[in-house]
């Protein structure tokens, strides 16, 4: 049975009996107020059909996330082809600034934002095209290169067993629609609601670069086979260096953020970038994962930080700047691999 309770002066209890897939009927009974439930109070989410477990709060100055991040909705076949992972509960704790703050300049953040379900947003990937003449091209989710293995949710699974949405969460915004065209879906780290358009009313700033791509000799790399990529050709979609950000261009700024009678939110599109790729709120280093208090990552926080398929150790696709250039002094046992522990034996490589 899912449940969800939300704090509300007026509330009422609804019950509606239907089944999933065919299984046997059951009810998921809502205690909503008259216009719908507010996600922007106290509410706790379960469903055990899916096995569900969201609690948010209000604390204080925080709105405190606890769930274990398993979806509330159907998804896809795990494993499948493109995507050998299961989905497995999680143990996260997210914290959001209950009065957002603007400040305006785009902060890159790798997991924007988290769903009301709490299934975190995470529209970039892991997969990297290398070329022998140095180019390296990032790979997008969307694309008809490489499966990924999303499911009709626009959402896969990272081997540790989190599934993640890299585009607009088709079975979330089915579940949280109140009947309007802007359907509340999530919070971004930095506080601020994050927002889909039914009717697709606002149109992202990015655009594909002219001219074409540069590279020869190019491949992919995964665990299972390396293969050989042409990235001739004009700039398609198929990687993140194709799109640039033109202001002005359409109706929402480099995050994919929007004022909206004097409110700001972030819009998930069905356009590049999808999922907006920054944060223009006030926001932590702690929060979005790139560094600690100290400054400068330690051994751990870099790995966080660089570990984009959250398998534990770091390939060569993965790492930037000084530690790519000492990746094979940094990769002890010569595996192809950096780990937590060679990081921190060989101590962070000079700037």
């Amino acid at each position: 049975m899912a449940m969800v309770l939300a704090a509300g002066c007026t509330s009422q209890k609804k019950t509606s009996l239907h089944s999933h897939d065919g299984a046997k009927p059951h009810a998921h009974t809502t205690n909503k107020s008259e216009s719908n439930t507010d996600y922007f109070g106290d509410y706790i989410l379960e469903d055990a059909a899916f096995g569900t477990k969201t609690k948010v709060n209000i604390l204080g100055e925080q709105r405190v996330m606890e769930t274990n991040a398993l979806p509330n909705h159907k998804t896809g076949a795990f494993p499948r082809k493109g995507n050998p992972n299961t989905i497995a509960a999680q143990n996260k704790k997210y914290t959001f600034p209950l009065h957002p703050k603007y400040v305006g300049t785009p902060q890159w953040v790798r997991e924007p934002g988290v769903s009301l379900n709490g299934v975190k947003f995470e529209p970039g990937t892991a997969e990297v095209v290398i070329c022998d003449t140095g180019e390296n091209y990032r790979v997008e989710a969307f694309q008809d290169v490489i499966n990924l293995g999303l499911d009709f949710n626009n959402a896969h699974v990272q081997p540790t067993g989190a599934y993640h949405y890299h585009g607009a969460p088709t079975s979330v915004i089915e579940a949280f629609d109140t009947g309007n065209d802007l359907v509340h879906i999530g919070f971004a780290h930095d506080g601020f609601p994050m927002y889909y358009s039914k009717g697709n009313a606002y149109k992202s700033s990015y655009q594909l670069v002219g001219g074409d791509r540069e590279g020869e000799d190019c491949t992919y790399t995964n665990p299972k086979n390396t293969l050989d990529i042409s990235v001739d050709g004009h700039h398609n979609g198929t990687y993140t260096s194709d799109f640039e950000y033109v202001e002005g261009s359409g109706d929402l700024d480099a995050c994919n953020g929007i004022t909206i009678q004097g409110n700001y939110m972030y819009m998930v599109t069905h356009t590049f970038p999808y999922v907006g790729r920054c944060l223009m709120g006030e926001v932590s280093q702690d929060q979005i994962g790139l560094r600690g208090q100290g400054g400068r990552p330690n051994a751990g926080q870099l790995m966080e930080r660089l570990d984009e398929n959250n398998d534990g150790k770091l390939s060569k696709a993965e790492v930037k700047g000084p530690l790519s250039a000492n990746f094979s002094k940094v990769d002890a046992n010569k595996d192809g691999y950096i780990t937590a522990e060679e990081l921190k034996k060989s101590g962070r490589p000079k700037r």
